[in-house]
């Protein structure tokens, strides 16, 4: 059994797992650093697919920098149980439409993947295709995602808002 593979099962079973303690953590801060673990084992896939630069961005943008900035939102937020209302029709049909649309990008990006065996185009991580692939195959989802994020970020500043009493508003400055 070749090195690569054994590679790739010991990072599968790692992604796995801790996807999976992603999941059913009580706490929210160990789901967070769970997820930072799944982020450097699919680093580790990317490598393995000779994509240097996907797996180095990889573990910069997204295990660096966003996971840095959920532990803050987390950590900010009230997670007490007691005093959570309970969410509107709109903000479920909201999580629905986010949801839904997540699962349309990825439908979208899976949709002409083929399995790709470990070192069968030596070009295949490099910069110049992955970015003529992306804004010419995979545009539509591109922009799509970046429209999902940009809801994520309200979704997160309606969650983070304080709910004023309408007494309470200064309407002065209007």
């Amino acid at each position: 059994m070749p090195i690569t593979e054994i590679l790739f099962w010991a990072l599968s079973a790692a992604a796995i797992l801790a996807a999976l303690l992603v999941i059913f953590s009580k706490n929210p801060v160990h789901s967070v650093l769970w997820l930072i673990v799944v982020f450097f084992a699919i680093s580790g896939h990317y490598v393995l697919l000779n994509a240097q630069f996907l797996a180095i961005v990889n573990m910069i943008v997204y295990a660096g920098a966003i996971m840095v900035l959920f532990l803050f939102v987390i950590m900010l937020m009230n997670m007490n149980a007691e005093q959570e209302p309970n969410k509107s029709k709109w903000m479920k049909l909201a999580g629905i439409i986010s949801g839904g649309s997540l699962m349309l990008i990825l439908v979208a990006s899976l949709k002409n993947s083929t399995a790709i065996a470990g070192g069968q185009d030596a070009g295949i991580g490099l910069i110049q295709q992955l970015g003529r692939t992306l804004f010419s195959d995979y545009v539509v989802p591109f922009e799509i995602s970046s429209i999902l994020f940009l809801s994520a970020m309200v979704g997160a500043i309606i969650l983070g808002k304080k709910e004023k009493n309408m007494n309470e508003t200064n309407f002065s400055k209007f």
